[in-house]
Parts: structure tokens; sequence; C-alpha cells
């Protein structure tokens, strides 16, 4: 049977991005270019009129930019203050280049509170629902200005497979700055074989997960299997690709052969 056919027919979508993914490696600032291609792909998912949701990663590295911080910030009130930065900066580009393609986004800021409380986690499944309705792209992030560490996410990865359960989506998108899973780490082992299909998620193959190795991401591939776990379990494929072209995301919903392949239970 062919998987990546199938591809073509989800109506739901999430896609995750990192924030390695939407800057520039030598500076750490926005890549306006690839900003630009990602919100047309997300803009022509919308033509075709399937739902899309993105989980967007950059805050705090567009305050941290903002403010001139050469290093990662360490403290909880450096991180929180470059996150209420990034995020107004982040959302108002967004807008602007959703606006060009006549298209509307919408924010959601989520915590881990969001989900274990379980009237929060209606309202937010309500909300996602409504804008969605409405035929706006929401644009989730985890709300990283007053998030602690007890109520992290710890990564968006995570995220992404929450909302994804959250909202039914049956497929989601992992874009990174790996290609996808390997049986071991490729940049120290040129020996390791890329895994084009996972039918089912056991205990070898989460074994795998290895830490990143990006300066500006707080996800490796750990994370990634994880949220395949989550996405899995609720019954939506997941793909995780390489984000260093943003068109990978209209080749992979034409059923193109890009990145790792996880199948949703109800695939199996």
């Amino acid at each position: 049977m062919n998987y990546r056919e199938k591809l073509k027919d989800k109506k739901r979508i999430i896609i995750k991005i990192g924030s390695s993914s939407i800057t520039h490696s030598e500076t750490g600032a926005l890549n306006l270019t690839k900003l630009e291609i990602l919100v047309r792909e997300l803009c022509d998912i919308k033509n075709m009129g399937k739902d899309v949701i993105l989980v967007s990663s950059g805050a705090i590295a567009v305050g941290r930019q903002a403010i001139g911080f050469h290093h990662r910030p360490v403290k909880v009130s450096e991180k929180q203050a470059c996150a209420a930065i990034g995020q107004a900066q982040l959302m108002m580009i967004y807008q602007k280049l959703f606006s060009e393609y006549g298209h509307r986004a919408a924010q959601v800021l989520m915590t881990k509170n969001t989900m274990t409380d379980e009237v929060s986690r209606n309202n937010a499944c309500n909300t996602f629902e409504e804008l969605l309705a409405l035929g706006t792209i929401p644009i989730v992030n985890e709300n990283d200005t007053v998030s602690t560490y007890e109520i992290q996410f710890g990564d968006n990865d995570t995220l992404s497979a929450i909302v994804s359960a959250l909202v039914g989506a049956d497929l989601l998108i992992l874009l990174s700055d790996i290609d996808g899973l390997y049986t071991d780490d490729p940049r120290k082992n040129p020996g390791a074989e890329f895994i084009d299909l996972v039918e089912a998620l056991d205990e070898r193959l989460m074994l795998m997960g290895k830490g990143s190795g990006s300066d500006v991401g707080t996800g490796g591939m750990a994370t990634k299997l994880s949220a395949a776990k989550i996405a899995t379990a609720s019954g939506a494929d997941m793909v995780i690709a390489n984000g260093g072209d943003f068109h990978v995301i209209h080749r992979i919903l034409q059923g193109a052969a890009i990145g790792t392949l996880f199948l949703g239970k109800d695939c199996e």
C-alpha cells in the first residue's frame, strides 16, 4: 500500500517549525525569505479547502535578536522578556505576510495548564474550532512569557502533537534541521541508515532519539519521537522532514517520499 498517496486526502493539517528553520544561522535574525515561502505554502493549503494550524517557535530567538543578546538567554526572566518582545514582533510579521495572500492569522498561546485543566482544554478546543470555522490560520506557541518550569511543554514538538490530538488533525508535519529518523545520529555516524516509514513505534525506535545540535532550538529527535507517539495514538499520521526549504510542505501533501512517515493508529 502506498501510504504517501493517502497524504493527498488529509483535511486538517498541523505544521510545526523550529526556531532554526526561520532564522539565519549566522546571525539568529529572522529569515524573511523563508518566512514568506512558509506563509505562501500555508495559504495555498487553505486555498485547497483544508484546515491548517501553524505551531511556530521563534519568539525567544526573535526577542533575543531585538534586544541585542549575543548569547542564548539562560535566566527564566531573560527568556520571558525575550519571548514577550519576540512574540509580538513575530506575530506582526506573520499578520503582514498572511494578509498579502488574503488570509488572516490568529494567535493562540498555551501552557501545560491549558491541557491539564478540563475546562481550559475544552475552551481551547472550542476556540480552535471557531477560528478554523472563521477561515483563519491559528498560529500556536507556548506562552513563554508566563510559563515556569512546572508548566512548560518543554518544546513545540510536544505542543504540536498535543494540539494535533486536541483538534482531531489527520496529519502533523514536523519541520526541523534534520531529514527524518535514522538508525543513529547521521552527524556522528556516516553509516546511519534513513528510515522512510514507521508503521508502529516500539522501544527500539524510541531509543534512536538523539539530542539536537542547534543553538536556537530546544527539541532533538527524542522529543520528535515522543511527539510521534502522541500524534499517532490520536489517529494522525506524522512526517518529520527537513525545514531547510519550506516548499517541501506541498510536496509532502502531494505524496512525495520526503522525510520519515509515521502512521497513525487507524492506518496500521
